[in-house]
């Protein structure tokens, strides 16, 4: 035999000392992995002119991509030879052919032919799971329970792992139980149960498995939080206070205490998740991730101070994302009034997801500080994607907007839609200056073909009905308009508004006022108020009118339209 032929058909010989295949199917790879460099202590023998010629079918076949191919040429050469080395390469092969059943018949091939290797075992049951023969693989489980030396709790815990991808979850846990009623005493086989129920949606059993597991393991990390996750299936409330309990008992299991932290947040329980997340950071002082959680529940409870603090410790410990850490500290710096301080975090962000947004706070701090036109020349970029470019034109046009230079944003969005003529968004704000301006056909004419790109678009419906309403004689138009709005979205208390008050304008009180009431009730604004008292005080109600107006008038005392409507009615 030529000898370098020899060597290359020895190397697949020699796998057992150098190569594994997985243990459960894995992504492969574009060529799966080359046979392992030969074992000098494995001789020649077997080494057929036929066994050579499959050996090198299966290993060109492989290096070419051909994964069918090289499964099925080594399958015919593990079943002729038996030879474990061959057969494992076969395993292999299968697995990465994505053949389920192939791996299994060598998976259960290697079993035969070394009866004491959990990695067959493991393998052979992965492959009969995946494939649904659970009634098959319930014998091969237990005797991987049954493994001299390896500990069965470890075996029960992987178990999950694997009944999980069963497609039938009922089947899954009657087998489990089956298998966890020989070990009661094992906390392990509770847990396994217990995680099996829940996938089965049978919470009730889970709970009452899970909780023999921790009167066996009281300080199981594991079982304590998949009891808080079932828990939250009642609310919030009954798994912070179990994830408390527990915590009481077993205050350095960490990862239940970050689960109640984060429970506590989700719950609007920001002083007492911050004292949880302080307690993991005084144990983890260089985790730039706690730092940070810290730093954003300060931030919430308005202790800028160590907002700051922390946001600091959170980038010089390196967290990754340094443009997120400096957006936080420039926000922390706006919240405390130090623009010029923010304006010098937000513009070290320079790359990355939040480049942009650190561009539009620069811009709004410098025009709150009335320097429109730097803050304008702050937003000219080079390149930018459409949606980026749509928000620094919507930008630019209400910094010019709230600056009074009116006519000017009104140029700024003319030009963005001679190149964009179908951006929605700025066909909305183009129509909302037009109306500022007087300029109703325009505005009516844009709003029509932001309804016509967007038929769900409530909020076009209702601008155009409203402006109809409030501004021309078109009211029952205007209300044909608003119907469709609020078919859209029904409960949008601008929209009930705007229906309020054309039927207000209609003449018909009664609807206006139960309008204008679910309007005001949604959302307490000066506007709605305005329109509500206005409706009750023609319909004869002038006491609640008065009444809803002083409200109003106490909470927004700056508010035009509200001021406007108290004058003509002398209050």
């Amino acid at each position: 035999m030529n000898a370098k032929l020899a060597i290359l058909a020895l190397s697949i010989f020699s796998l057992g000392a150098h190569a594994q295949p997985p243990a459960e199917p894995a992504q492969p790879s574009a060529t799966p992995p080359a046979a392992a460099a030969p074992d000098k202590a494995v001789p020649e023998s077997g080494l057929t002119g036929q066994v050579l010629y499959q050996f090198l079918l299966g290993e060109i076949a492989s290096q070419r991509g051909d994964l069918k191919l090289a499964t099925e040429a080594y399958t015919d050469l593990a079943y002729k030879t038996r030879d474990v080395r061959v057969v494992r390469r076969a395993a292999e092969m299968a697995i990465y052919a994505r053949d389920m059943a192939k791996a299994s018949d060598m998976a259960r091939l290697w079993t035969e032919l070394e009866p004491q290797s959990a990695q067959a075992r493991q393998l052979l049951i992965t492959g009969l799971i995946s494939l649904d023969r659970l009634d098959e693989a319930k014998p091969q489980i237990e005797a991987w329970l049954h493994l001299e030396g390896r500990p069965v709790g470890e075996t029960f815990l992987q178990l999950h792992g694997l009944l999980a991808r069963s497609k039938n979850k009922q089947a899954a846990l009657d087998l489990i139980k089956g298998l966890a009623a020989g070990y009661p005493s094992v906390p392990e086989a509770h847990l396994a149960v217990a995680q099996s129920a829940a996938g089965a949606g049978q919470n009730d059993l889970a709970l009452a498995e899970l909780d023999e597991a921790m009167h066996l393991e009281p300080g199981s990390e594991v079982a304590a939080l998949l009891k808080g996750q079932l828990l939250s299936v009642q609310g919030d409330a009954p798994a912070l206070a179990f994830w408390k309990s527990f915590l009481a008992g077993h205050p350095d299991a960490a990862r239940v205490r970050l689960a109640y932290a984060r429970g506590l947040t989700k719950d609007g329980q920001f002083v007492e998740a911050r004292n949880e997340f302080e307690t993991l950071l005084k144990n983890v002082p260089e985790s730039p991730e706690l730092h940070l959680a810290v730093g954003l529940l300060a931030m919430q409870t308005n202790d800028l101070d160590a907002a700051e603090k922390h946001f600091s410790q959170a980038l010089s410990l390196g967290y990754p994302d340094e443009s997120l850490i400096q957006m936080y500290l420039g926000q922390v710096n706006e919240l405390r009034q130090n623009d010029d301080k923010a304006i010098e975090w937000y513009r070290k962000v320079t790359t990355g997801d939040h480049m942009l947004q650190a561009r539009l706070k620069v811009a709004l701090i410098l025009a709150r500080q009335h320097k429109v036109d730097e803050a304008v020349a702050s937003l000219k970029v080079g390149k930018a994607d459409e949606p980026d470019k749509v928000r620094l034109v919507q930008t630019e046009a209400q910094i010019l907007r709230e600056a009074g230079r009116t006519q000017e944003a009104c140029a700024v969005l003319d030009q963005a839609l001679k190149l964009s003529p179908d951006a929605g968004d700025l066909l909305y704000d183009r129509a909302m200056i037009e109306e500022k301006l007087d300029r109703l056909p325009a505005m009516e004419t844009d709003l029509r073909r932001l309804i016509k790109l967007q038929p769900d678009s409530a909020h076009a419906y209702n601008a155009l009905g409203y402006t109809l309403i409030d501004r021309t004689s078109r009211v029952d138009e205007g209300i044909v308009l608003l119907e469709q709005a609020l078919k859209l979205s029904p409960d949008d208390p601008f929209i009930l508004d705007s229906m309020g008050w054309g039927q207000y304008k209609a003449g018909h009180l009664a609807e206006a006022v139960d309008y204008l009431r679910r309007a005001y009730s949604g959302r307490a604004d000066p506007e709605i108020a305005a329109h509500l008292g206005e409706a009750l005080w023609k319909k004869g109600d002038q006491d609640e009118a008065k009444r809803i107006w002083q409200e109003a008038a106490k909470a927004y005392p700056d508010n035009d339209p509200l001021r406007q409507t108290l004058s003509r009615f002398g209050q």
